[in-house]
């Protein structure tokens, strides 16, 4: 599997199985869909007869609308989240892959200036890298959205035309893609505005494609992330010492307020080669029998950007770590002991 994710054929199956044969197609005489596709022929150019071919095809799932609807769990603490993400299986397919992707990895990281790790680390926790992509249409997910769930139509309406132009330019037929519940896509888990807006062809075959390969994945990971501030060779996060009288955790809040200089003078302890003048943030960890606190860099800042959550953006940093640091103890390992003098 030298650059391919998943083969057509499978995305072709996973969305005839993610529709139900006793679905009921979308109704296009709705005056909300009329409306859409009017406004949708209006801006882009495509015609009326190719938008309403399309979402004629569409299968609004009830099962989506259940689990965007469904009450949300429990907040996990940050041992309970980790525990999800660091597991010895996933440690290996990441290496696994970084080993059968390295020339693409290695080449991406040196022109972008993001460390391989990081990259594969996002497809670590969104998709198990690539093994677990969703399985309901991207169309179907947002036409459900758009038209039948009212608190996020404005959001999933915006969505689904920018789905119908990304298909346009990419040469995609917008009925097979398969994706999450809420049509994020691919083994990174782009909407269609993010990749729309960020997506990059990694591997000179003039396509975005999220899908089935793997430098397109990574280039695009890349690309997000210096979009949104990354910047090469700063660190990501500090163990800290917090102050005698801590901040609480719950009004913390995920934002580049602070900086090296403010932490330091109320108290926090931690080690940066960063000025003083840095942006950062303090984050709580709650590990099982006590509380770690840390500091987060502009670095931290621009992978919440991706996934708005403290827990997420330590997830991708200690996945990556701990994935550079086991290869390099493999290379190591592996590498010819020196002659005896």
């Amino acid at each position: 599997m030298p650059d391919r994710i998943v083969p057509a054929v499978v995305l072709a199956c996973a969305a005839l199985c993610a529709t139900g044969a006793a679905a009921q197609n979308l109704d296009t005489a709705r005056p909300e869909v009329q409306q859409f596709i009017a406004g949708v022929v209006e801006r882009s150019g495509l015609t009326r007869d190719a938008v309403s071919a399309i979402l004629r095809d569409a299968v609004p799932q009830k099962s989506i609308i259940e689990l965007m609807s469904r009450p949300a769990e429990r907040t996990l603490t940050w041992w309970e989240y980790r525990q999800r993400f660091l597991t010895r299986e996933r440690i290996s397919a990441g290496l696994a892959l970084w080993d059968q992707q390295q020339a693409a990895l290695e080449r991406i990281a040196r022109e972008q200036g993001v460390p391989a790790e990081y990259l594969l680390a996002i497809t670590g926790v969104e998709t198990f890298f690539g093994r677990i992509m969703g399985r309901h249409r991207v169309l179907d997910a947002l036409t459900t959205l758009a038209f039948d769930y009212p608190p996020r139509s404005d959001y999933f309406t915006r969505e689904l035309e920018q789905y119908l132009l990304l298909a346009r330019e990419e040469q995609l037929d917008p009925r097979k893609p398969v994706g999450s519940y809420a049509g994020a896509m691919g083994a990174p888990q782009f909407m269609p505005t993010s990749l729309r807006n960020f997506a990059v062809d990694g591997d000179g075959d003039g396509h975005r494609d999220l899908w089935g390969s793997w430098p397109d994945v990574f280039a695009s990971i890349a690309n997000y992330f210096v979009q949104h501030g990354w910047k090469s060779g700063e660190p990501v996060l500090a163990e800290a010492r917090p102050p005698a009288t801590p901040d609480d955790p719950a009004a913390l809040r995920l934002a580049l307020s602070e900086t090296v200089e403010s932490l330091r003078q109320r108290g926090y302890s931690f080690d940066t080669a960063l000025p003083a003048d840095a942006p950062a943030l303090p984050i709580a960890a709650q590990l099982q029998h006590e509380r770690a606190w840390r500091v987060g860099f502009q670095n931290f800042y621009t992978i919440t950007r991706y996934n708005r959550s403290t827990l997420y953006a330590m997830a991708v940093h200690e996945l990556a770590q701990t994935l550079a640091t086991r290869r390099r103890d493999a290379q190591q390992a592996a590498a010819p002991a020196a002659p005896a003098s």
